[in-house]
């Protein structure tokens, strides 16, 4: 099994969404001992924005590397943070280099057709807030989002490690550990 394991969450030591992806990957290794992982940092490294040149260069190195550890996957582990109701910047700079016509997808006359087929992702989700149900699930952009950009390269096996209401007190912060560490268990 290759693991892909993508952070974003920039608070690195505090990081609600690195610990849950973090978990995620010890789980999955304890299950397969053969697992290889890819670890991507893209804070620690991280990608600027997307320029014009950049996507319309003939040499295209951060496209080329991050593709390929894409595509030689099986299992892709994202933590993924949710700011201002969607993921981090950084992340949307990495998925601006694998969301790629011709080599993730391609165009069909019956629309855009995933290439990435037959491979899991599992959203390490960390919420200051609670967003999965009641008035503001109008609100969430980051899961959501995810998940459509994961389904438009192939990706339709997604599952979701959620750990919110992080920032509404010690009671909350404790059942939304309790409520990931359940969900990782069963991963």
């Amino acid at each position: 099994m290759n693991i892909l394991h993508v952070d974003s969450g920039i608070f690195v030591e505090q990081s609600v969404s690195r610990k849950l992806s973090a978990d995620v990957v010890a789980q999955l290794k304890a299950s397969n001992q053969n697992a290889r992982v890819t670890h991507v940092d893209l804070i620690q490294a991280p990608l600027g924005h997307l320029t014009a040149e950049e996507l319309l260069a003939e040499e295209k190195p951060h496209f080329d590397k991050y593709v390929s550890q894409l595509q030689e996957a099986d299992v892709l582990v994202i933590g993924a943070p949710m700011y201002n109701f969607t993921i981090p910047s950084q992340l949307k700079a990495w998925i601006d280099r694998v969301l790629q016509a011709g080599v993730t997808f391609q165009y069909t006359e019956q629309g855009p057709e995933g290439l990435l087929k037959g491979k899991k992702a599992i959203i390490a989700s960390g919420r200051g807030g609670v967003y999965s149900t009641g008035d503001l699930t109008a609100l969430d952009h980051q899961e959501s989002y995810l998940k459509h950009a994961l389904a438009f390269i192939g990706i339709t096996d997604v599952e979701v490690v959620r750990a919110e209401g992080m920032n509404m007190g010690d009671e909350a912060r404790e059942q939304g550990f309790k409520n990931a560490a359940e969900q990782i268990e069963q991963l």
